[in-house]
């Protein structure tokens, strides 16, 4: 019977339906769930088999049955159930140890939010369609039973049979669907769920600086405004933050100790509580690390500001997915993807919401031109529309942040000057203050009630001079004197404050602290010993480049622990010294240490720190430390081809103390910053022949070689080699060692004892000093040179031709440009890869930086020109519009533009900020190979395969002349340094030097050469043939210029004297002079800089 077959047929769909959402949900528990999931709760191949039997029997009962809608759905369970098995394929994981995150990864990128809730639908329909059906059919059955149509006495059983569970199967039905449903909204919410917690995942990839936050563990000692202090001001920053102001910046400015801190952290407490606060960063040289610089500022502040909300946070984690690098990006990049566009696309909600942003102690951030770029940065706030950001910064009244915020509009910050504050106010505050801090003194001291007088309350405040830090100092001052705690009180009270700057209270508090740390029963021998090393150790605490714990420190300064404990136990009002002996000991306040090392200030010469000393003893003490410790193979490698990178860092944290990996970066830093006369036989000389090759393997295991190429610069550039001719010989020689052998060391720390030695020139003093350092296992050492050669670093990495080589203006970089589609920024000093500058998809051509040496232009065939940030690597621009290969790229004298040369046979003019087109000058009928600003600005000049020089105005892009006479290609166009001369150098082996102004060609040579560039002084003419002098008649006479360096048939030469005769393998595509420097682009990939010893 057709109507009892189209039952059982619906029968087969529910039990799909149901499998099936079954396993939707089973699947979403698995996202959620965690390690170990795909193994306990689901079997991937058995679901896939009872599927595909299940689709087999949905396919036979359609195939079968005469019920065309029926069919329908079938074929649509089948289709579902296809959809399924390809999913279930897909997440398939075969063995490995990472089956749950691979298995994850596989749903993520199957199953989207989108196709469960697709998913959800066509279930939903099926279902629905699936009732309205079976409800049909059981209705067709009883009507069967009523009019008696049924033909045979089986089939009227059948029909009482049917009618008898008309009621239960409706209910089943309606109880499978049901069930069914629920399942599908559950596995719904879950993949919702699972999907936030993926797509969260992705701000793993922002580097945070873990301190920066308010509520950061590092400042967990650190306290709110007291109740009843600051009210105004408070509620002035409430105001602005809350209404409707449209400045978006609220700089609060004050003097060292006037509590601009504590009001941060509190504004930021505030709206945390209110879940308001964007995202607060602290910054602070004490505590070190991640918040003495800006490296992090931006990213920590995104990580955050996802927090904030779900949609925010989306819209984070889509830009961060869109652009995986950002993190390694400039600062604008960072800021206008991470933070500003993801809170542009918020949406419009009433009323407005404003979040608040939260930055204290700007001024402790130790890079002027990072405080520059956040103030600007951050003024663009001005452009939000559906969110207000109000953004708090506190900082010192300091010269570079009054210089920022000098460009910012008014109309764009508030400025609040926290040190004019009425003074009777600021009292007021303060007066609160110490009565609530001796509240706690008088309960823990079990004092009278009438404890402190208002007598003495109101003294305190005079002696304050409206300095909160004066106030928190004598606090804490009083509070640890435990049963001397009145005594301290009245040695407070007796300072004189006739004369008073706030600066002087602060100093004469400091001093108090000081001084009660010398006992009573202390005799004069005592005091003197006790003074000494409380010296010390203060000196050491406020001159370390890192904070440090006691017991690293101790370690450090060679004095026993138990000595530093007793010499510091009583200073806990101006140090933060923790129970936990692993955390450092930090300042309460930057302003002690501005006491400690001002003589002015610090008048009792018994703590009067004088900085160099200071820096002198650690450097001593470093120095001893890396004698005692440093050693080879300080891990016990053993293999000499061991990785740096492959040392675990339990090894490295066991074989390395804190306190040697200190010694190890900073002994040279303090030794500079001390008047210490290195001298022949010395300690320094002494401990470099025994431990240099053992502090460069050191360095090598922390990943600082590169560090030990300016180190040893420095130490350098502090000898007289007059006086110590020894040391500085052999300083010199360690120079070329490590320039030389960087690459190897930096890769393999023992091959400082193998390769390094092994073929170091056999007059080189460190090969000679350290022979018996060298591993055992090399038999003969290979044939070796005498001396070493001009050679200075071989710098690797590219993998095919160098098609280009510049210097940065101020020569402390190379850029490299290369057929293998990279271009790398080196450092010019250390050798070290600084950038690698990923991007193109062709050869790279040309490569120049910026005037500022702040930016990097390249240019490419593939089509494009890139700009890049050369601090960070990140692309700030892509310049598109050419049709043809890209030859040549340069900037204006100002920065502000970019002009490059293509094969299309134009010259492109671009705004180097926005990357917009600004001009395309169009008028050559051949590749345009070179092209070039005037000094001036106002001209670009261009060489063509046409034959032509072209002049253009740089302004209009008008052709203001069109420089005619080469029989040849035109490859090398330049202008004198006063922009009246146009320089060109063509196919046709000549040089020519042209008129800007009437296009007249004043001097022609015959000349085969690519290069050109005129003097600074604009006399001379240097080609890569040489050099010559144009006299005031714009003649040119054949001389040699003396001071020019150029390659000529395979020479370098330096005016006429040829220097250095280049080998085959060493012969160049490209190269740059700078100073002494050459530098040269080889067909191998390899950059060589040669330094030459010119007087």
């Amino acid at each position: 019977m057709e109507v009892l077959a189209a039952i059982g047929l619906a029968g087969n769909i529910i039990q799909f339906v149901d499998f099936s959402g079954k396993l939707i949900s089973k699947t979403a528990e698995i996202r959620k769930s965690g390690t170990g999931a795909l193994a306990e709760n689901i079997n991937i191949e058995t679901a896939t088999n009872d599927l595909a039997l299940l689709s087999t029997k949905l396919h036979d009962s359609a195939n079968s049955a005469s019920d065309t809608a029926l069919q329908e759905l079938c074929q649509s369970c089948n289709t579902i159930a296809t959809e399924l098995l390809i999913v279930l394929d897909s997440v398939k994981v075969h063995g490995g140890q990472n089956k749950w995150k691979s298995f994850r990864k596989a749903l993520q990128s199957v199953w989207s939010k989108e196709d469960i809730a697709l998913l959800e639908q066509r279930l939903a329909r099926l279902r629905d369609e699936l009732n309205l059906r079976v409800a049909i059919d059981l209705r067709s059955v009883a009507e069967m039973e009523v009019t008696g149509s049924a033909d045979n006495m089986s089939d009227r059983e059948r029909v009482i049979q049917v009618n008898e569970e008309h009621s239960s199967r409706l209910n089943d039905i309606d109880l499978n669907t049901k069930n069914l449903v629920d399942a599908i909204i559950r596995q719904k919410d879950v993949f919702e769920k699972v999907y936030t917690i993926l797509q969260r995942q992705h701000l793993e990839k922002l580097v945070v600086a873990a301190a920066a936050s308010f509520n950061s563990y590092d400042r967990r000692n650190d306290s709110d405004c007291i109740q009843n202090t600051r009210v105004g001001l408070l509620q002035d920053i409430r105001e602005w933050a809350d209404g409707n102001d449209k400045r978006p910046i609220f700089w609060l400015r004050g003097l060292a100790g006037t509590g601009k801190s504590t009001i941060a952290r509190t504004i930021a407490h505030y709206y945390h509580d209110r879940r308001r606060l964007a995202a607060s960063f602290f910054f602070s040289r004490d505590i070190g690390g991640d918040v003495r610089d800006a490296r992090k500022f931006f990213t920590t502040i995104a990580a955050q500001l996802a927090h904030t909300s779900d949609p925010l946070g989306d819209h984070i984690c889509n830009a961060i997915n869109q652009k995986s690098d950002v993190v390694n990006q400039a600062p604008r990049e960072q800021w206008r993807q991470l933070i500003l566009e993801p809170l542009l696309k918020l949406q419009c909600s009433a009323p407005r919401l404003s979040l608040v942003l939260v930055i204290d102690a700007l001024d402790e951030c130790e890079n002027e031109d990072d405080i520059q770029t956040i103030v600007n940065l951050l003024s663009e706030a001005k452009l939000l529309r559906t969110v207000r950001l109000r953004i708090l910064i506190t900082s010192r009244p300091e010269i570079p942040i009054r210089q920022s915020f000098d460009k910012v509009p008014d109309t764009e910050h508030h400025d609040f000057v926290l040190h004019d504050i009425s003074r009777s106010i600021v009292d007021h505050d303060i007066r609160v203050f110490i009565r609530y801090r001796f509240g706690a003194i008088r309960e823990e001291r079990m004092f009278d009630l009438e404890w402190p007088s208002e007598e003495t309350v109101e003294a305190l405040v005079e002696h304050a001079s409206g300095l909160f830090i004066w106030a928190a100092t004598a606090c804490r001052f009083i509070k640890d004197g435990g049963r001397f705690t009145e005594k301290r009180l009245s040695t407070i009270l007796g300072s004189d404050i006739s004369t008073t700057a706030p600066e002087k209270g602060l100093d004469t508090i400091y001093l108090r602290v000081l001084q009660s740390s010398i006992h009573i029963d202390f005799d004069e021998h005592e005091t003197n010993e006790h003074c000494s090393i409380l010296r010390k150790a203060l000196g050491a605490i406020v001159t370390l480049f890192a904070s440090l714990s006691i017991d690293s420190f101790a370690r450090l300064v060679n004095i026993d622990a138990k000595y530093i404990d007793e010499s510091l136990g009583d200073l806990h009002a101006i140090l933060d010294i923790r129970k936990d002996r692993h955390l450092p000991i930090r300042l309460h306040h930057p302003s002690f240490r501005d006491f400690l090392l001002n003589r002015k200030r610090c008048d009792d010469l018994r703590f009067w720190v004088n900085e160099s000393v200071a820096h002198e003893l650690i450097a001593g003490s470093c120095i001893d430390l890396l004698s005692a410790e440093l050693r080879r193979d300080i891990c016990g490698l053993h293999e000499p081809g061991a990785i740096a990178g492959d040392v675990s860092y339990q090894k490295i944290e066991k074989n390395f103390s804190t306190a040697l990996q200190y010694a190890c970066q900073y002994w040279v830093q303090h030794l500079k910053r001390s008047d210490v006369q290195l001298e022949d036989n010395g300690k320094t000389y002494s401990f470099l022949q025994q431990h240099l090759l053992h502090w460069f393997e050191a360095l090598s295991l922390l990943g600082k070689t590169s560090e030990a190429v300016l180190e040893i610069q420095i130490l350098e550039d502090m000898i007289d080699a007059k006086k110590t001719p020894n040391l500085h010989a052999f300083i010199h020689d360690s120079k070329r060692f490590i320039l030389y052998n960087r690459s190897i060391i930096e890769e393999a720390p023992l091959q400082t004892y193998c390769c390094a030695l092994a073929f170091a020139p056999q007059r080189s003093l460190v090969g000679q000093q350290f022979k018996g350092e060298m591993l055992n296992w090399i038999k003969r050492s290979p044939q070796i040179v005498e001396e070493w050669s001009a050679l200075v670093q071989t710098l690797e990495g590219h993998t095919d031709w160098v098609r280009a080589v510049v210097f940065s203006p101020d020569g402390k970089l190379v850029a490299s440009a290369s057929d293998d589609e990279t271009v790398r920024v080196w450092d010019a000093a250390t050798g070290a890869a600084v950038q690698t500058l990923k991007g193109h998809t062709g050869y790279v051509k040309a490569v120049v930086f910026s005037p500022d040496g702040k930016l990097v232009a390249s240019a490419s065939n593939d089509k494009t020109v890139r700009v890049w940030d050369a601090a960070t690597g990140a692309a700030v621009q892509t310049l598109k519009g050419h049709t043809d290969d890209v030859n040549a790229v340069v900037f204006s004298p100002d920065g502000k533009l970019v002009a490059s040369a293509s094969d299309d046979e134009t010259v492109w003019v671009w705004d180097a900020a926005t990357g917009a087109a600004v001009q395309t000058l169009e008028g050559h009928t051949g590749y345009v190979n070179a092209v070039v600003f005037s000094p001036d600005g106002k001209l670009v000049a261009s060489a063509s395969d046409d034959k032509t020089v072209q002049v253009w105005d740089a302004a209009t892009g008008a052709a203001v002349q069109t420089l005619e006479g080469h029989t040849g290609y035109v490859n090398a166009v330049v202008f004198s340094p006063d922009s009246k001369l146009v320089a060109s150098a063509s196919g046709d082996k000549t040089v020519r030097v042209w008129d800007a102004v009437t296009g007249a060609a004043v001097y022609i040579r015959n000349c085969s050469t690519s290069t050109l560039a005129f003097s600074k002084d604009g006399l001379y003419l240097c080609t890569d043939q040489g050099s010559h002098i144009v006299d005031s008649n714009l003649q040119a006479t054949e001389q040699n210029h003396n001071s020019t360096f150029f390659i000529k048939n395979n020479w370098i030469s330096f005016g006429n004297k040829k220097l250095l005769w280049l080998p085959l393998e060493y012969r160049p595509v490209c190269s740059a002079f700078q100073d002494n420097l050459v530098v040269l682009g080889l067909a191998s990939g390899i950059v060589q800089i040669i330094e030459f010893n010119i007087p």
